[in-house]
């Protein structure tokens, strides 16, 4: 997992200053460009997420709450790295919902570790569902569990029987849980 002093440093910069007026201003401040060395990170996302770890997690919620798609990911990218335990896990709620897979994707990051297991498996499959890659699901060898491989198989024999491709990436947990 990247760390604080990995964003500062790839960032240049430390950002500081009021969260309400500098997250918003984050892309044309410090640019939307990936961070070279720390794949999934974009310039704007480290700046966001320095500006969220120095200020109460009450302007975290509030700049995912009224934030753009943008700036809401950013948030979600960045609540591992700040010190609220599982304060956040409703934001992460909140973007399970959506049908945005950015979003989604985000979600089943990190932070997901404080999800409970039936809330993690519903976004396991709603990535698949999506089309998110499995991939981007933070532990899923991990995590995954009989449970898990149930919803799969079911989901599976739907498409397979309604003429529809199953993700190969689902076949793959599949077979590895299987196998395990």
């Amino acid at each position: 997992m990247t760390t604080l002093n990995e964003l500062r440093k790839a960032l240049g910069d430390d950002p500081s200053g009021d969260v309400a007026t500098q997250f918003p201003a984050a892309g044309r401040r410090w640019g939307r460009d990936p961070l070279p060395g720390l794949p999934g990170w974009t310039a704007d996302e480290a700046a966001r997420a320095l500006l969220l770890a120095s200020a109460p997690f009450a302007e975290a919620e509030a700049a995912y709450r009224y934030g753009d798609a943008d700036e809401k990911r950013a948030v979600l990218k960045a609540l591992p790295l700040l010190a609220i335990g599982s304060e956040g896990v409703p934001l992460l709620h909140d973007a399970l919902r959506t049908n945005d897979t950015r979003l989604v994707a985000a979600a089943l990051g990190p932070y997901a570790e404080h999800l409970d297991d039936a809330a993690w498996r519903q976004g396991v499959l709603k990535c698949v569902f999506m089309g998110v890659p499995l991939a981007t699901v933070h532990g899923l060898t991990e995590r995954a569990d009989d449970e898990l491989a149930a919803m799969l198989a079911a989901f599976a024999q739907e498409r397979t029987a309604a003429g529809r491709e199953v993700p190969a990436d689902a076949l793959a947990l599949l077979v590895a849980h299987k196998e395990a």
